[in-house]
């Protein structure tokens, strides 16, 4: 079986790759319609239960398939692709935050400048400037346009607000699509496993701290940010993170070691990162960034899919390229 995985083309370990991972999902979407059908809405926590499987499926599908059709279109497309849903996730969080007539400006830039720069620079493999773009040049810009505009009302405020907002959109979405270009040594054409390794280890690690917060309940750390976020469960969930990394380590260029270093890495990053989002939908007032599971958007709260992501791709991205000085 490994001779005849060595055996294919990069191309065709990527495929099967993806028509293994759509077929696990198609089955476990089918246990979950399954399990739907024979609730009977009596129990709440298993209808609850139920219901967050339902969304982390949602979730798993949606990411799944615009990896499947960025890779099968080629790096430029899955770039655009994942430039479409920063523009979303943006669009989603500075609706839920209340803006004045003065942040018009600065939002035109965030959209129409920052966000198409940026992508821009990760299409064409700056990735030095990818760096510090965001957190040091619009950083900058975003105040001196606010300021032109004349509104001094609450402006440390709103510009916090809308530079946060592009800090985890935009610049945290921009390094998925990056992770397709970094060129290691004998793994051309393998690039999208990387991005799988990312997805999977993160996804795994939130799924076995909520089963694990389920199953063994403890007071919790932060009771006003999340009422599931605990010590004992976030370690159990970074352990198997990092052990699935471990495993999945022959899919990357990484080493056994390695994988569990990187895995962790992503873990730890991607699972914080939920917790502060959670933060900020308690400070919005807010139990998801849409409304009854609708976007106000039209992208169907589409920041609740992506948000560890947000957080655990610049990390991870950063980390790969400087051990490996790409």
């Amino acid at each position: 079986m490994s001779n005849f995985l060595r055996n294919l083309s990069p191309s065709h370990q990527v495929g099967l790759l993806f028509v293994i991972v759509f077929g696990l999902l198609t089955a476990a979407t089918i246990a979950a319609l399954v399990m739907s059908l024979r609730d009977d809405g009596e129990n709440e926590i298993r209808t609850q239960d139920i219901r967050e499987l339902g969304s982390l499926l949602n979730t798993s599908w949606i990411m799944c398939t615009v990896f499947w059709i960025g890779w099968a279109l080629g790096d430029t497309v899955a770039t655009l692709l994942f430039a479409l849903v920063a523009f979303f996730a943006l669009r989603e969080f500075i609706t839920l935050s209340p803006t004045r007539h003065g942040d018009h400006r600065s939002l035109v830039l965030a959209f129409f400048v920052v966000l198409p720069a940026q992508f821009w620079l990760v299409m064409t493999e700056h990735f030095d400037l990818v760096t510090v773009f965001i957190p040091v040049y619009v950083f900058l810009a975003i105040p001196v346009v606010s300021a032109l505009a004349n509104d001094p009302q609450r402006f440390l405020e709103r510009n916090a607000k809308l530079q946060w907002g592009i800090m985890v959109c935009v610049y945290g979405i921009s390094h998925v699509p990056a992770l397709l270009l970094l060129d290691f040594p004998r793994y051309v054409g393998k690039s999208a496993f990387l991005v799988f390794f990312l997805v999977f280890v993160v996804q795994t690690g939130m799924l076995v701290q909520h089963l694990a917060a389920r199953k063994w309940p403890r007071p919790p750390t932060a009771p006003q940010v999340s009422q599931s976020f605990h010590w004992s469960s976030w370690l159990m969930g970074l352990a198997v993170g990092g052990f699935v990394g471990g495993l999945m380590s022959g899919l990357t260029p990484f080493k056994p070691a390695q994988g569990v270093a990187m895995a962790l890495i992503a873990c730890v990053a991607g699972s914080l990162g939920h917790l502060v989002m959670k933060a900020l939908k308690r400070d919005r007032g807010i139990t998801n960034w849409g409304s009854e599971g609708k976007s106000v958007t039209g992208a169907s709260g589409l920041l609740d899919r992506v948000d560890a992501l947000c957080f655990a791709a610049p990390v991870f991205f950063h980390s790969v390229r400087w051990y490996f000085g790409l």
